[in-house]
């Protein structure tokens, strides 16, 4: 009985059903995104039919799921921003690599706040460590602090220092790009600047963040003294990943996007259709 045997089989671990995300033909399109913006490698799925946000993050991130499989090398340093829906959505999609790898998976922004906050933002490093089989890096410290005299007081712990000083090393970034306007999640986690320090941000001229460091729409770094409160990777460092890819999308985060690429604070996106298209013709 075939069913027997292959239920047997994957149970033994012997099978792995894997669904590969349908990689409609846009090569062309890919192409362009990687001309026009100096990219290593761009990835565009479709954006479905009514522009839903949740349809969307599901697409984009398996997608990305699918590309890191695939493209995984044993002993990576894997940055990964605690901060990302569509990073979430991408380790939801994920399969468990069958031996361990001897990758590392360093969290690259702070995310101790509230205690959901704490939760969620050690989740996508511990669960993403586990599904490579690899070493978890926590970064103890909350995204935003106070002032920049607690940040110094922060760097004294042993376990801060040792996830801060592996951004140098990070092999493979895995980016979540936020639009000015926090995600429902970010909001949640505590882990924002004040509505009135966010109008201080939107007033230098800043469209989106990586990690909360901040960008204008030519990729130019926001330079304000609220950068001294922020635990986590710097632009430069993100810059200096042999990969650095973007996994966003949605009319929300275009604008956001687009400075990412402009800077090129990433060598590599993948995103949908009506984004790419976008992104292309600007």
């Amino acid at each position: 009985n075939i069913s027997r045997l292959l239920k047997r089989a994957l149970q033994e671990q012997i099978v792995r059903i894997t669904v590969s995300p349908p990689h409609s033909v846009y090569t062309d399109l890919e192409e362009e995104l990687e001309k026009k913006y100096a990219l290593n490698e761009a990835i565009v799925v479709d954006s479905g039919e009514d522009e839903d946000e949740e349809q969307l993050l599901h697409a984009i991130g398996a997608a990305a799921a699918f590309w890191l499989e695939s493209t995984l090398e044993p002993g990576e340093v894997i940055g990964i921003s605690s901060w990302s829906a569509t990073l979430l959505a991408m380790v939801n999609a994920m399969h468990r690599l069958p031996r361990p790898s001897g990758v590392k998976v360093v969290q690259t922004l702070g995310g101790i706040g509230n205690p959901t906050a704490k939760v969620h933002a050690t989740q996508l490093t511990q669960r993403l460590s586990s599904l490579v089989q690899g070493e978890a890096v926590f970064l103890p410290a909350p995204g935003v602090i106070s002032s920049p005299d607690a940040r110094t007081i922060f760097f004294e712990d042993p376990f801060v220092r040792n996830a801060v000083a592996l951004f140098d090393c990070i092999s493979l970034a895995l980016v979540g790009i936020g639009a000015l306007e926090p995600s429902a999640l970010l909001a949640s986690s505590g882990n924002i600047f004040s509505e009135e320090e966010l109008t201080t941000i939107r007033k230098a001229g800043a469209v989106g963040d990586i990690s909360l460091r901040f960008f204008d729409e030519q990729g130019k770094p926001v330079v304000t003294p609220l950068n001294e409160r922020v635990i986590g990777i710097s632009l430069e460092q993100l810059r200096q990943a042999k990969r650095s890819v973007g996994i966003a999308g949605g009319v929300r985060k275009r604008e956001a996007i687009h400075g990412a690429l402009m800077g090129h604070w990433i060598n590599g996106l993948i995103t949908d259709y009506d984004t790419a298209k976008w992104l292309v013709r600007a």
